[in-house]
């Protein structure tokens, strides 16, 4: 389960449109472009914040 914060977002259909194209562009998700240009503006303005570690992948370790 992803420890990710869930909300609704209004945004103007031609920012969305434009965000679409970014994410398009470089292989993203739209929603994980706005993480990205959010974590940009953060930073501009001296707010970074570091990412979160990556979830674990694959089987969990064998008990014994």
């Amino acid at each position: 389960m992803s420890n990710k914060k869930a909300f609704a977002l209004r945004l103007d259909p031609a920012v969305h449109a434009a965000v679409e194209r970014l994410a398009a562009d470089e292989l993203r998700s739209a929603n994980a472009q706005i993480e990205m240009l959010l974590r940009e503006a953060l930073k501009a303005r001296g707010a970074e914040v570091k990412p979160s570690p990556p979830p674990r992948r694959g089987r969990p370790p064998a008990e014994g």
